[in-house]
C-alpha cells in the first residue's frame, strides 16, 4: 500500500521508545501507522478491528478536504490503546507482507 508511514517494527525500537514517540498527551492511544490517503487508513483500521484490536482513525477529515494538506499534517493517523500496541504492530506487519491479500480468483460474493 503506497503512502503507509510506519515508525518501524516494534522490535527495532523497543516498546518504550515507540510508546514515547507515538503517545497522545492525556490519552491511552498511540500512533501505530500513518497514511497519506484516508481510504488506506480506513483499510488498516478495518484489519485491526477484524483482528479484535480497537483502532481509531484521526485527521482523515482534514486530509479528505484537501489531499495536498496530507504531507503538511503528517498524514492520517491510526491509533490503538497501549494494551493492544504490540498486537497491532504484528497485524500491520502481516498486512504489509500480504498475508491478508485475496487470490485473483477469490469468491467475494454474498454470504449464504
Amino acid at each position: 500500500m503506497d503512502g503507509l508511514l510506519r515508525a518501524g517494527p516494534l522490535g527495532a525500537y523497543g516498546a518504550e521508545q515507540l510508546l514515547d514517540a507515538g503517545a497522545i498527551p492525556g490519552r491511552d492511544l498511540f500512533v501505530v501507522a500513518k497514511c497519506l490517503v484516508p481510504t488506506d487508513a480506513y483499510v488498516l483500521q478495518g484489519c485491526l478491528v477484524a483482528s479484535g484490536i480497537p483502532a481509531v482513525v484521526a485527521d482523515a477529515n482534514h486530509v479528505q478536504a484537501d489531499l495536498l494538506m496530507a504531507p503538511a499534517l503528517g498524514g492520517v493517523r491510526i491509533l490503538v490503546p497501549a494494551a493492544h500496541l504490540e498486537d497491532a504492530t504484528q497485524v500491520l506487519d502481516a498486512f504489509e507482507r500480504g498475508v491478508y491479500a485475496l487470490e485473483d480468483d477469490a469468491d467475494v460474493g454474498q454470504p449464504e
